[in-house]
């Protein structure tokens, strides 16, 4: 729910696994952050444990185009040699590295399930055995065919007016089950310290609103209207009924489409938060009580809670007073089935990749099913499988050395802020005080969450991934009038991944993603700073991107700025928005540009990590003269820095993903990200020699320095 403010490094590297992104399924002490005063700790080279093989220089291309196209230069070799496995849409580093964790986590939750009978009753290992088992068990799934749901749809058959809806969506909330919009709790943009209920939008089963409107997306309407009415025929629904149905549901989600909010418009906090009180939202939905609705999931509301977008509550309100109740009847049926599919017979699960794998991403094949119910693992109990992973895999020392890059990073960041030649003293001295309250949190949770309450059994997948559902509800709203809690985790420690959150002013680096080739714990700095320095920098940027910048150092929605300098940040960064609207990606469709403005935020979260990271490398290179002046493999520490930040953002991706990401992805290409910062970097330039009017120079008005 109102977790859509965090701000990952990439998207979809999570190891949910999900067959698609449109699926709606999916604490304690910590170390204080390092001192604003501190001095930079020293860099510990460990150069002669260091293996030449940290950098394969083989991989590279000729020299030349490192100058025209730094991505061919770094990663065209290895992509052609590297083709996208037929059960993926993509394939690059990220992807490399999540599937070794995958393959670490497979082995543990094998193990867990082969024990599971004899493991101490009610542990996490029991748990995830019997979970991860029940999963697997192929045949008992197939037998049971749609029965798990079918009292939900005889619920919805019972339905005759639009009250009975009403009070059908509120039983269904409190089982963790959500339907049309989605809830949950979230830090109060206006008193971050205090956690408040937020309602979003939601309930379309095509990946944005413009998939519904745009006459461009002629053909893949008429996929999902296939694809509804499929799913339909397999809950025993005659294919002439379905086919109705299928038209009342693309109508019904037409409807709410045209009273959403476009991705780009979402990432404005106007447009996360609009607190109101009860009362007041009831006027907005007369024939929906948020009284009932509340005590229901039982939750006490006490000032108000945010209603995020009204104008989608508004027609969610006109359709349960206007909408025929056969129509809420196929639209609430469709999406039980489709929610489930995945937990169902082999039938219900191919239909589901057919339509969000194949014709959506261009996958071919569909992942193997250790995979997929991994991934069903990680959505029902991720924390506790991370509890296991670290235990397996996250050694002390690797944790040490991270948080020293962290520490170094930052200070970067904070000498960049205080010598900006285009910000006023004013602003600066708020933008230092937010950077003083950052708090870095490293590989995993100091307090692992308690899952005492929560009852798996052998067998019967689908109950236990409800029972699942249900249990993580209720964590998440119980959290409703609490206090933040900045040490709790947005994502688990397996996935490869980093995050920043402006509502605690957090910056978290998972367990999985401070491996090679972004953190090699021996490394040397060049290639840790250009790795998972630039992260650190990243994430750190964010909370002076264009959404971050516009929250306090307390995680508030306040102006911290003068109005000269909003204006000259706002110019910087239209200029970053031109840069990537010239980007056309894809192969033969010169017409697919980048989405510059939905793309900014982590645009400029790599010009400002990586210009913060080269400044890092650089103070710690002068603490090791020896090391700044020599070479490794024939290239210098400047060069290696670039080297490896373009080497994490390797990869390829099958072109209907591509195009299914400019439209929804508030990430750039992964091929941009490699060339995109580093051509405004004039350290880049003099580090490969390159000229003015080279593809990987900007220069002049061109150039864009922001932090």
């Amino acid at each position: 729910m109102s977790k859509q403010y965090l701000k990952p490094l990439a998207l979809a590297v999570s190891l949910a696994l999900s067959l698609t992104a449109c699926g709606k399924h999916e604490a304690a002490e910590q170390k204080p952050a390092a001192s604003a005063s501190a001095p930079a700790a020293t860099g510990t080279t460990a150069m002669a444990a260091a293996p030449k093989s940290v950098f394969d220089v083989s991989e590279l291309g000729a020299m030349g185009e490192a100058c025209t196209d730094f991505d061919q230069f770094v990663n065209a070799k290895w992509v052609a040699a590297n083709p996208i496995p037929s059960d993926r849409s993509r394939w690059g580093a990220f992807d490399q590295l999540a599937e070794d964790s995958l393959n670490t986590q497979h082995a543990i939750v094998d193990a867990a399930a082969k024990n599971a009978a004899s493991a101490q009753a009610g542990s996490i290992q029991q748990k995830i055995g019997y979970l991860y088992a029940s999963g697997m068990d192929e045949n008992a799934i197939e037998k049971a065919g749609f029965d798990p749901i079918k009292p939900k749809l005889d619920a919805i058959a019972a339905l005759k007016n639009g009250h009975d809806v009403a009070d059908y969506l509120n039983q269904s909330f409190g089982n963790g089950d959500m339907q049309v919009f989605s809830f949950g709790s979230g830090a109060d943009f206006k008193h971050a310290e205090t956690q408040i209920a937020y309602v979003n939008q939601s309930g379309l089963g095509l990946p944005t609103r413009d998939y519904y409107l745009d006459p461009k997306h002629a053909d893949e309407r008429k996929a999902y209207l296939d694809y509804v009415a499929k799913t339909l025929e397999l809950t025993g629904v005659s294919a002439a009924d379905a086919k109705k149905q299928a038209d009342q549901v693309m109508a019904f989600e037409t409807e709410l489409a045209k009273a959403s909010l476009a991705p780009v418009e979402l990432r404005t906090p106007e447009n996360q938060y609009h607190f109101v009180s009860v009362k007041d939202a009831d006027k907005v939905t007369p024939h929906f009580s948020w009284e009932k609705f509340f005590a229901a999931q039982g939750v006490a509301v006490d000032k108000g809670f945010s209603l995020s977008q009204p104008k989608f509550f508004a027609e969610f309100d006109k359709l349960l007073a206007s909408a025929p109740v056969d129509q809420w009847q196929a639209y609430l049926r469709f999406h039980v089935a489709d929610d489930a599919s995945p937990l169902l017979s082999k039938a219900f699960q191919d239909n589901k990749f057919d339509f969000y794998g194949k014709t959506l991403t261009g996958q071919p094949e569909q992942r193997p099913r250790w995979k997929r119910v991994l991934g069903a693992v990680n959505s029902s109990m991720g924390m506790a499988l991370g509890q296991l992973y670290v235990d397996k895999m996250f050694k002390p020392e690797a944790k040490a050395r991270a948080q020293e890059l962290v520490d170094n990073v930052r200070n970067a960041l904070k000498a960049r802020i205080e010598n900006l030649d285009w910000m006023s003293p004013e602003t600066k001295a708020k933008a230092i005080a937010k950077w003083d309250t950052f708090l870095p949190k490293i590989g995993y949770p100091e307090k692992w969450r308690d899952w005492s309450g929560l009852e798996i059994k052998p067998g019967a997948y689908y109950d236990n991934v409800m029972a699942a559902a249900k249990y993580n509800y209720e964590y998440d709203i119980h959290k409703i009038g609490k206090p933040t809690d900045r040490m709790e985790w947005g994502m688990t420690p397996q996935t490869v991944n980093a995050y920043y959150n402006p509502t605690d002013n957090t910056i978290n680096f998972p367990a999985a993603i401070l491996q090679p080739p972004f953190f090699y714990a021996n490394g040397d700095d060049a290639i840790n700073y250009g790795g998972i320095g630039a992260v650190i920098g990243h994430e750190a940027s964010h909370g002076f991107d264009d959404e971050g910048s516009q929250f306090d150092g307390a995680g508030n929605n306040v102006n911290w700025w003068t109005k000269d300098d909003r204006a000259k940040f706002d110019q910087r960064a239209d200029k970053l928005v031109a840069q990537f609207n010239d980007y056309t990606p894809i192969k033969d469709k010169p017409d697919a540009h980048v989405n510059g403005r939905l793309t900014l935020g982590e645009n400029i979260g790599d010009l400002g990590g990586l210009n913060s990271a080269y400044d890092a490398l650089q103070a710690a290179l002068k603490k090791n003269p020896a090391e700044a002046g020599g070479k490794i493999d024939g290239y210098t520490q400047d060069q290696r820095f670039f080297l490896n930040w373009a080497r994490v953002w390797r990869g390829s991706i099958r072109e209907k993903q591509a195009l299914l990401r400019l439209n929804t992805d508030p990430h750039a290409p992964a091929s941009l990200r490699a060339i995109g910062a580093p051509s405004n970097m004039d350290a880049f330039a003099t580090a490969f020699q390159c000229k003015p009017g080279d593809a990987m120079v900007r220069s002049g008005d061109k150039q864009v320095k922001i932090w």
